[in-house]
């Protein structure tokens, strides 16, 4: 969904007109919130988006991500490359360990534009190695995961997305279903804020949801940082989050 958030002031140096293109529309972004849009890098440009995080699992548990970051190529107008890499720190009754989650490839690719009642749609599929990353996260399995992403405009001010899907843990062969609901507002023409519910349904253990807000602040069309939070709702979700992001985009010079 377009997003806009606040916090996070930041010089980007005096080079938009070369990195930049500067007649596109706003950057439209996957994070802060757990649901991704339905829009596609555009065309030869390559979208940077980075999230730090600090996760609460109960008082013995931590996870810190820093950062993670999804990489994107526009490929076309319907179709964009992604690249998702995250270097973590788990902490566990003390003991530490820091390295590379294996990393994950997917793509993007537009399938219905928002016309009436029928949302603007996009389908997202992912493979996770099993290996690529620093041997304490290595996994058993490949890991697949995909999503249908979907976005209604239901003021000039006001959207509403969702996600469906399902992805798989790389560990065994069970998978968990996917799902986000999510409201987007613009407050003015640089700060947006939304809410979301979340949450993940495995197919033999009990549910995991969540719920988190935020806020985005756009610095220039292509230039955008966010800040956002969540909690469980359920006993085996993490505790809390909270998490600082900034994502960017630039054609590459020939």
């Amino acid at each position: 969904m377009s997003k806009s958030f606040i916090t996070l002031v930041i010089l980007f140096g005096t080079s938009d007109d070369i990195l930049f293109g500067q007649n596109l529309t706003s950057i439209q972004t996957d994070r802060p919130d757990q649901t991704e849009c339905p829009f596609i890098t555009p065309k030869n440009y390559i979208q940077i988006e980075k999230g730090f995080v600090v996760e609460n699992f109960n008082k013995t548990q931590k996870s810190y991500n820093h950062p993670s970051t999804l990489w994107k190529y526009g490929v076309n107008k319907k179709f964009e490359l992604r690249l998702i890499t995250e270097l973590v720190s788990e902490k566990t009754n003390g003991n530490k360990i820091t390295g590379f989650i294996p990393i994950t490839i997917g793509f993007k690719t537009s399938l219905f534009e928002e016309k009436g009642f029928i949302p603007k749609t996009s389908f997202i599929g992912h493979i996770t190695t099993s290996e690529i990353g620093s041997k304490e996260f290595h996994r058993k399995y490949i890991a697949p995961s995909f999503r249908f992403t979907m976005q209604h405009t239901l003021t000039n001010k006001i959207s509403l997305a969702y996600n469906l899907g399902a992805e798989w843990n790389g560990e065994n062969s069970e998978h968990s279903y996917i799902y986000t609901f999510t409201t987007g507002f613009s407050l003015t023409d640089k700060i947006g804020c939304y809410t979301e519910l979340y949450g993940y349904l495995p197919t033999k253990n009990k549910g995991d949801h969540r719920f988190d807000c935020g806020f985005t602040y756009l610095i220039n069309n292509d230039f955008m940082a966010d800040i956002s939070g969540g909690l469980g709702l359920t006993e085996n979700a993490p505790k809390n989050y909270i998490s600082l992001g900034l994502s960017y985009r630039f054609k590459p010079v020939k």
